[in-house]
């Protein structure tokens, strides 16, 4: 026996080169052998330790033998293990060399796309839907009404607490109208919340005052919540241990949402990951710090990048909340990715934050396609720098290796641009315009460009797209609660989505006429009806014309005053009327009707 296992070790350091290629997997293999033999042996007995084997003095010298020649078959495997890995480097050292575009490389496998739904929106299109109705999608009335139960039971307590303020609880259709009021402010811009109700002044705005008194607003504004009070002081108490949840506060309309962005779309084949910031001063330890910048929060969102659909999103937790072994930009982008929910053969592109070799190569196991930036000091990226680009390269060249699956390519532009990609081969004959100074005059000249660069500068706006829109008509504002600033992001993400699916529906709208009309149904007010006109001959003049008898000249062309009739129920009469208006109102020094008529104008 000791002979034959002697002749196994032998084997093993005279197979070929080709056993050892600096394959990972027959790493782990030779070290699960010799943990496994190291296991079984213990070096301070002299017996075998197996509880089913009772050694005896027969044999323990043959048992011995047998030990010390599985050991030195172990520190056999382990030479050979040294020795093949200073082989496999030496020998992947000669071999890993840059190549250039004029060397063909191909793809070493296409993924089929095989969608878990038909792409695109899953509404029907013959049904005509207003904007309020797609936003419902989102924000749904079920939702709201648990909105609203937990806000009124947050004014409870503050009341309870010393707050000195009258509440009455709050309806479903008065947040609706609240939620309504927001958007108008992200619309019409002005520097306060109390610029919307103010009358004194040039820029004064009737239109909040007609939805909501300002303390009305106010009061909402204070007490807004999204989880129940209780429940919170509850979560509040396993603040450092593993059950306290960061996003107690936020989760019941969060889940509603992300749940609604994959119900009611499902996205094309080209998805975008990336960070998405919302500013906020709060230190509750899930902000994110920035540079000469606010904290701010941090969003992974994934989009699709033909519209900038949000088709999903999580909320950073902060660093502590994430494996160490993986990292941050790994699990982001792995918690969006649900193979049953998106199905097989997607590319996903993203940046250089979020992309490593080990994320490629398991994403590709998954049948997702990759492609992003790459930072050159990132793990299991090529390092050699034989054949490389350098400062003195042309612009226009390429140079790229291919790993299995992945290639990696740099491409001189202004500077180097390093782009990884499991989707595309490293060269196929794109060009792109650059201009160039050529003897004070600038030029347009074709340059040779890498097909993973071309698609990644194509399909990775889809987060910016996204970022956009979200942009235009952000209903973000200064507010005391971190949990509040998420709420107006849910918003954003809500009409944003829901502008999408109006445009893939019908097409028929701009961005602002959709928020306008979204605006006018979730106020109640019409906004087809033309507002009314101010004039300059909006002035005083006699009902009549004016009579050479001096004892009528009081009483000619005197008629009712309409404001009087209206809003006293007075008939009290009036020799003057408006030019424009054509009504008689009353022009007295102790009853100006003529100025209170027209405040309404």
């Amino acid at each position: 026996m000791m002979a034959h296992t002697r002749e196994e070790a032998l084997q093993t350091t005279s197979d070929s080169e080709e056993e050892f290629t600096c394959s990972s997997e027959d790493d782990e293999d030779m070290e699960d052998e010799s943990f496994h033999f190291k296991k079984r042996f213990d070096i301070t007995k002299d017996t075998v330790c197996n509880e089913n084997v009772a050694p005896s003095g027969a044999y323990r010298t043959r048992a011995a033998s047998k030990r010390r020649s599985v050991f030195s078959a172990v520190d056999n495997l382990n030479q050979c293990k040294r020795d093949s890995d200073q082989m496999s480097a030496a020998k992947k050292a000669r071999t890993l060399t840059w190549k250039a575009e004029t060397d063909v490389d191909r793809v070493a496998q296409t993924l089929r796309f095989l969608p878990a739904r038909e792409p695109g929106p899953h509404l029907s299109a013959a049904d005509s839907r207003s904007p309020m109705s797609l936003f419902k999608l989102f924000f749904t009335e079920s939702a709201v009404t648990n909105l609203c139960h937990n806000t009124n039971a947050q004014a409870v307590r503050a009341i309870a607490n010393g707050c000195k303020y009258k509440w009455t609880d709050v309806s479903v259709d008065e947040l609706y109208r609240y939620i309504g009021l927001i958007f108008y402010m992200a619309s019409v811009k002005m520097s306060s919340i109390a610029d919307y109700w103010r009358q004194d002044s040039l820029f004064s705005l009737p239109f909040p005052a007609t939805v909501m008194p300002r303390h009305r607003y106010r009061i909402i504004s204070w007490n807004l919540h999204m989880s129940h009070p209780d429940a919170d002081k509850e979560n509040d108490r396993k603040r450092g241990t593993a059950q306290h949840d960061r996003l107690f506060r936020i989760k019941p309309l969060m889940n509603t949402i992300r749940l609604a962005c994959k119900a009611f779309y499902h996205p094309r084949r080209n998805l975008a990951v990336k960070e998405r910031l919302v500013a906020c001063r709060a230190n509750i330890g899930m902000t994110a710090y920035m540079k000469a910048k606010l904290t701010k929060f941090k969003f992974f969102v994934l989009s699709d990048s033909s519209n900038g659909y949000t088709v999903d999103f999580s909320v950073y937790t902060g660093k502590n909340s994430f494996p160490a072994d993986r990292g941050l930009s790994y699990d982001a982008v792995m918690s969006l990715l649900d193979c049953k929910v998106l199905g097989s053969g997607y590319h996903v592109y993203m940046d250089d934050f979020y992309t490593s070799h080990k994320l490629f190569t398991d994403l590709f196991a998954l049948k997702f396609g990759a492609c992003g930036t790459y930072r050159d000091q990132r793990k299991d990226f090529p390092k050699t720098a034989a054949n490389s680009l350098s400062r003195s390269s042309s612009r226009g060249s390429i140079r790229w290796i291919r790993d299995g699956p992945l290639v990696c390519v740099k491409w001189m532009d202004t500077q180097v641009v390093s782009v990884c990609s499991t989707i595309h081969a490293a060269y196929t004959g794109e060009h792109v315009q650059r201009k160039i100074k050529a003897q004070d005059t600038w030029k347009a000249k074709s340059f040779p460009c890498p097909a993973p660069v071309t698609a990644y500068n194509q399909h990775m706006g889809g987060v910016d797209l996204s970022g956009q829109l979200l942009q235009y008509y952000t209903a973000q504002h200064k507010t005391m609660k971190w949990y509040r600033k998420i709420f107006l992001h849910f918003l954003d993400i809500a009409a944003n989505n829901a502008f999408i699916l109006y445009k893939e529906l019908h097409g028929n709208m701009t961005h602002d006429q959709f928020m306008e009309e979204l605006i006018a149904e979730l106020c109640g007010a019409s906004q087809k009806a033309a507002p009314k006109q101010f004039s300059t001959d909006h002035v005083p003049i006699p009902g009549a014309k004016l009579t050479s008898d001096v004892r009528r000249i009081a009483s000619v062309g005197r008629r009712i005053c309409v404001h009087c009739k209206a809003v006293h129920g007075k008939k009290l009469q009036t020799p003057w009327k408006c030019k424009a208006c054509d009504v008689h109102l009353c022009l007295q020094l102790n009853r100006n009707c003529f100025q209170e008529w027209h405040k309404s104008l």
